[in-house]
């Protein structure tokens, strides 16, 4: 359990030191923030403020990864190391997007068929390898089944499951790039969402069925590779999204661009799929479903009716033009985002008793 102590702490003392640092490169290079003119009135104060934050957490989480293992001498297990790559590569696709958009001053960054062809590159080769590398007990990081608490249903093959996995980690990106609108909120509701699978990564390895001939109940041992590694993952991304969340909490003093959001949006599609909660994450992370129905639902309603359902989407910005304030919105988004990691992790154990 150290291991998740101190990937913790070491992500959260890095982005805490570290992302002034950043901030000082950003605005000496002058890469700011792009703000639409169509958004709320409010947020042209935000324009020219230090972007691709994204960058602080992704080198934190990996470097107190890695400094954890050399702290503690355990070996990096595959299905911690394949999560990091997915969290990674899909900030690697963000962070070029970001230095089009800034750097070469083309305003929708990269063109949408290049954005998407990194990510289906990073997500196939994701899913592929999810599905190798079986341990001792023939057990992949991933599996071909559905999830929810545990696996369930039958087998429905590796491409059936390639498209299933890319589907979640579009989702969850996308889902975390749309609730980043506004200073904190999705940085704060990803530390909630990371602490509960830190939580459910120590409680698949202490109920693991590895562990079965110790088990008072074997019958309800969870069947995933490498669930304390995932819980050292998640334990470094929190404190790496914690640390960050000081210096972008409003009024924000950096923004973390797509270069963050997709890298969160992967890091959390990735811990689902490994863990085996896939349809848990639709509840874990409620708050980034909400919104992106909200984007959903008025998209489908303008195009069917010609009517606008919310005042703006996001919803968050719907909130802020019948003017609420920009805390008020995300404290209120936070306590929502809270109640649905509670209600997840609910669900979790009431899931495990009743195996």
């Amino acid at each position: 359990m150290r291991q998740i102590l101190f990937s913790g702490a070491i992500g959260l003392f890095l982005t805490l030191i570290g992302t002034p640092l950043l901030i000082k490169l950003l605005a000496r290079k002058g890469y700011g923030q792009y703000i639409r003119d169509d958004g709320p009135r409010t947020h042209g104060s935000k324009k020219g403020t230090p972007t691709m934050g994204g960058i602080s957490f992704i080198l934190a989480t990996l470097i107190a990864y890695a400094v954890t293992k050399v702290i503690t001498g355990s070996q990096p297990t595959f299905s911690g190391v394949l999560v990091l790559f997915l969290f990674a590569g899909m900030g690697l696709v963000g962070f070029l997007d970001d230095y089009i958009k800034i750097v070469k001053q083309r305003s929708l960054g990269l063109r949408a068929k290049a954005k998407m062809a990194g990510q289906l590159i990073v997500g196939v080769a994701f899913a592929i390898l999810a599905l190798n590398f079986a341990d001792a007990r023939q057990q992949t990081p991933a599996s071909d089944r559905l999830s929810f608490v545990q696996d369930f249903g039958w087998s429905f093959g590796p491409v059936i499951f390639a498209i299933w996995a890319l589907f979640m980690i579009l989702a969850m990106s996308n889902g975390v790039n749309l609730t980043d609108g506004l200073d904190g909120l999705a940085t704060g509701a990803s530390v909630m969402v990371f602490g509960a699978y830190t939580f459910i990564g120590v409680w698949q390895y202490q109920e693991s069925c590895a562990n079965a001939q110790t088990l008072t109940n074997p019958s309800s041992c969870f069947e995933v590779r490498d669930p304390l590694d995932l819980a050292v993952v998640a334990s470094a991304l929190m404190g790496a999204c914690f640390g960050f969340l000081w210096w972008n909490t409003s009024p924000a003093k950096i923004f973390m661009g797509d270069t963050g959001s997709l890298a969160l949006g992967g890091g959390l599609a990735g811990l689902a799929i490994c863990s085996r909660t896939e349809l848990l994450m639709a509840v874990l992370g409620g708050l980034f479903v909400l919104i992106t129905l909200s984007v959903v639902i008025q998209v489908g309603s303008f195009r069917l009716t010609g009517r606008r359902v919310f005042r703006m989407a996001p919803l968050q910005h719907h909130f802020e033009l019948k003017g609420w304030s920009e805390v008020l919105v995300v404290v209120r988004f936070w306590i929502i985002q809270g109640m649905c990691v509670i209600v997840g992790l609910g669900i979790f154990y009431a899931g495990w008793r009743a195996s």
